[in-house]
C-alpha cells in the first residue's frame, strides 16, 4: 500500500489528527522493515533511530538472539492455557528475581508499563490499607486511570477529572517537599529514578535514598519506575542501583521485552505479596505473562548480560554528550542544557517551537527523533544501547547541522513562545 493508502485507514479508523501530526512533523513514509539500529521506510530510506520507541528498542530492533528465541517459543505454545504452569514464564521471574537489586522477588507480568503501574498501586492499597499516594510534578507512569492519576501533567489528566483521589503531587527533587507530604495516610510514594518524560530530569543525589527514608519512617511503599530507565538504559541494570537503594515495588515494561514483545512487569519484596495468599486471582491478566513474550524477556537478559549493555551505554553516553555540549557552545543561546545519563539524553532548548524545527531537521538528515511528552522544550536521544559509537557521531554531526538549519530559519524571524 501506498502512503496515502495507508494514512487514509488510519484517518477512517484509527487517528485523523495522527496523521495530521505526522505529515506536519514531514514523516509521509511507511515504516518498512528494522535491524539493529536503522529503520527503513516501505520504499527503503534508511533512518538511525535515536528514539528507540521511547526506551523499547535498547537491544536494538529484530536482535537476531531475541527473535530466534520468540520464534522458537511461537512455534511452541506462544500463549498460555492458564491452567497448566509455564515453565518460561517462571524462569523469566527467577531471572527477574536474580538481576534486580536487594530482595525484590516476586513478579506479575502483564503487557505494558502502565498495566505495571497500575498493579504496583493496587499492591500498596492492599499491603498498607491506606488511601493515598505521594507523585512527582512532571512525573509520567502511563495513560490508564491509575497511571494517570499519579502522573504530572494537566493536558493528559485534566479531560479525565475525577481522577483517583489521594495523590499528592510534589516537585521532582525536592526533597523537603517530599518528607513533609508522606502522612500516615500514605500509601506508596511512587518516582521514576529519572523523569524520562518530564524532560530527562535527574535529581539531587540523594534523593532516591531520602524517599526510602520518608517512606520507611512513615510505613509507606516505595515503588520506582524503572519502565523506561531499566534494563541498562542508563549505565546500570536499573537507575535506582546508581543510589544503592532498593524499592518495596518497581515496575518493568518497554525494554523488558527486547523490542520484540510487549511486556510489562512489576516485581516487589516477599513481605508485601501477600495480596495474593487470600485470593491468588485478586489481580490477573489474560495476556500477561505469556510464552512467547517471556521467552522475549528471558532473551533480553542474557542480551544485556552477554553484550554488556550497561557498560557500553555509560561509556558512549558520556563521550555523545559531551560531543553534543561542544555543540552547544559552538552555537549559543539555542540549548539550554545537554543532559542524562547512559544512553537516555535530553536537550532543552529555548522553547518548544526551536526544539521541533531542530527534530524536523533530523529527520530531513535521516534521525528519528522527537520531545519528551512533558516537556516539549526537550529533543530526547534513546538510541539502542548496541549502537556502534561511530554512528553516534554521524548522528552528532547531523544534529548540529540541524541546529544551523534552524539558526537560520529563525534569523530575523520572531519564534513563537511555544511550550514553556
Amino acid at each position: 500500500m501506498t502512503f496515502d493508502e495507508v494514512a487514509g485507514l488510519y484517518s477512517a479508523h484509527i487517528n485523523p489528527c495522527l496523521v495530521t501530526l505526522m505529515r506536519f512533523m514531514g514523516f509521509e513514509e511507511g515504516e518498512g522493515d528494522a535491524h539493529e539500529h536503522v529503520v527503513r521506510s516501505a520504499d527503503g530510506t534508511e533512518y538511525i533511530d535515536c528514539l528507540g520507541g521511547f526506551g523499547v528498542f535498547s537491544m536494538g530492533h529484530t536482535h537476531d538472539r531475541i527473535v530466534e528465541a520468540v520464534c522458537s517459543q511461537i512455534r511452541k505454545t506462544p500463549l498460555s492455557s492458564r491452567l497448566l504452569l509455564s515453565d518460561v514464564t517462571a524462569r523469566l521471574a527467577a531471572e527477574l528475581a536474580r538481576i534486580t537489586p536487594g530482595d525484590l522477588t516476586y513478579s506479575f507480568f502483564c503487557n505494558s508499563g502502565a498495566e505495571a503501574v497500575e498493579g504496583a498501586l493496587k499492591l500498596a492499597r492492599f499491603a498498607t490499607h491506606r488511601p493515598g499516594f505521594v507523585a512527582a510534578t512532571g512525573a509520567y507512569h502511563g495513560k490508564t486511570l491509575g497511571a494517570l492519576s499519579v502522573s504530572g501533567r494537566d493536558v493528559y489528566r485534566d479531560p479525565f477529572q475525577p481522577l483517583l483521589p489521594g495523590v499528592t503531587h510534589v516537585p521532582f527533587g525536592d526533597t523537603d517537599a517530599l518528607r513533609e507530604a508522606v502522612t500516615e495516610e500514605t500509601a506508596a510514594v511512587i518516582l521514576e529514578p529519572i523523569q524520562g518524560e518530564g524532560g530527562v530530569i535527574i535529581p539531587p543525589h540523594g534523593y532516591l535514598r531520602a524517599a526510602r527514608a520518608a517512606c520507611d519512617e512513615a510505613g509507606a511503599l516505595l515503588i520506582l519506575d524503572e519502565v523506561q530507565t531499566g534494563m541498562g538504559r542508563t549505565g546500570k541494570r536499573f537507575a535506582c542501583e546508581w543510589e544503592g537503594v532498593v524499592p518495596d515495588v518497581m515496575t518493568l515494561g518497554k525494554a523488558l521485552g527486547g523490542g520484540v514483545m510487549p511486556i510489562g512487569a512489576f516485581i516487589a519484596r516477599p513481605r508485601y505479596w501477600t495480596m495474593f495468599e487470600e485470593n491468588p486471582l485478586i489481580h490477573s491478566s489474560t495476556f500477561g505473562g505469556g510464552p512467547a513474550a517471556c521467552a522475549a524477556g528471558l532473551a533480553a537478559i542474557e542480551v544485556l548480560e552477554g553484550e554488556d549493555l550497561p557498560a557500553r551505554a555509560s561509556m558512549n553516553g558520556t563521550i555523545f554528550r559531551t560531543r553534543l555540549r561542544a555543540i552547544a557552545q559552538r552555537h549559543p543561546g539555542i540549548m539550554e542544557e545537554v543532559r542524562g545519563r547512559g544512553l537516555m539524553t535530553g536537550v532543552s532548548f529555548a522553547n518548544s517551537d526551536v526544539g521541533g524545527l531542530v527534530i524536523a531537521g533530523l529527520a530531513q538528515r535521516r534521525v528519528l527523533t522527537a520531545y519528551t511528552l512533558n516537556n516539549p522544550r526537550v529533543v530526547r536521544l534513546q538510541p539502542p544501547l548496541n549502537i556502534p559509537l561511530e554512528v553516534l557521531d554521524t548522528v552528532a554531526e547531523r544534529f548540529e547541522e540541524s541546529v544551523v538549519q534552524t539558526l537560520e530559519l529563525i534569523e530575523g524571524v520572531e519564534v513563537g513562545d511555544g511550550e514553556q
